[in-house]
C-alpha cells in the first residue's frame, strides 16, 4: 500500500522520536504517550501507521543488523576462514549489550518479538549456510534456518545475563562461541584457534567503535541528535 505524502512525513517524525528515545532511555522506558507527544502526532495516527510500539522495531532492525557481517569482515580481513567472521560478529553484538544498557534492552526485545526474531532467523540463516555449509554438505538454507532458531536462543540468553565479577566478558564470549561452534560442528582444533583469536583481539574497543558509528548512522538515517 502506497502511503500519502503527509502520512510518510508523520511516519518519519514518529521514527525519529522513537529511535532517539529507545537509544537514550531504553525501549521499555519509552511510552506511547511520550512518543506521540514528542512527535506531535495523534494516538490514532500512530496506531494507523505502526499499530503498536513493537511495530517501530521492525523498521529499526533491518538497519541495525544488515551491516553486521560486513563490519566483521572488515575487522578480520579476508585471509581468515569464515568462522572467524561469525565469531567476530557475534562477539561484537554481545559486547555492545555490555557497553550500553539501552542497546541491551533493544536487542533483547528484537530477539523476543515474533516479527523481528523471524527477520533475524531468515537473514542469519543465509550467512550461516555460507559459513558452516562445509560441515553440513547436505544442508540447505532451510536447515540452517532451523538451527538458527536454537543459536539465536543461546545468543539472547547470553545477552540477557549481565557480566559481573563472577561472569566476566571473556567467559561470556568463550561460553557462547564454544556452544555455537560445537553446534555447527567446527573441529575442536579450529574452535581453540578461533577462541584464541577473539581473546587476543580488543573486542571491547572494536565494539565501542562500532557502537559510535552505529549511533552516528542512526542519527543521520532517522534525522535526530542524541543527548551527549
Amino acid at each position: 500500500m502506497t502511503l500519502r505524502k503527509d502520512t510518510l512525513e508523520t511516519k518519519k517524525r514518529i521514527l525519529s522520536v522513537c529511535v532517539r528515545l529507545f537509544l537514550e532511555q531504553g525501549y521499555h522506558n519509552t511510552t506511547i504517550n511520550q512518543i506521540i507527544t514528542e512527535a506531535k502526532v495523534s494516538a490514532s495516527s500512530f496506531q494507523n501507521i505502526f499499530r503498536t510500539k513493537d511495530g517501530v522495531l521492525y523498521e529499526l532492525i533491518e538497519f541495525m543488523f544488515n551491516g553486521q557481517f560486513g563490519a566483521a569482515r572488515n575487522i578480520i580481513g579476508l585471509e581468515l576462514p569464515p568462522v572467524y567472521t561469525y565469531a567476530a560478529e557475534t562477539a561484537i553484538q554481545l559486547v555492545l549489550t555490555e557497553l550500553n544498557e539501552n542497546l541491551r534492552d533493544i536487542y533483547l526485545e528484537v530477539y523476543s518479538l515474533p516479527s523481528t526474531s523471524e527477520y533475524i532467523h531468515q537473514h542469519t540463516a543465509v550467512e550461516l549456510h555460507k559459513i558452516f555449509g562445509m560441515y553440513f554438505p547436505n544442508y540447505s538454507e532451510s536447515d540452517f534456518y532451523e538451527m538458527e532458531i536454537g543459536s539465536a536462543g543461546i545468543m539472547r540468553g547470553y545477552m540477557a545475563k549481565k557480566c559481573d565479577i563472577h561472569f566476566s566478558l571473556e567467559k561470556k564470549l568463550s561460553g557462547f562461541l564454544t556452544l555455537s561452534m560445537r553446534a555447527y560442528k567446527v573441529p575442536e582444533k579450529e574452535q581453540q584457534n578461533v577462541l584464541a583469536y577473539i581473546k587476543n583481539t580488543d573486542i571491547r574497543a572494536i565494539a565501542d567503535n562500532v557502537m559510535q558509528k552505529l549511533f552516528a548512522a542512526l542519527e543521520m538515517k532517522f534525522d535526530f541528535t542524541l543527548k551527549k
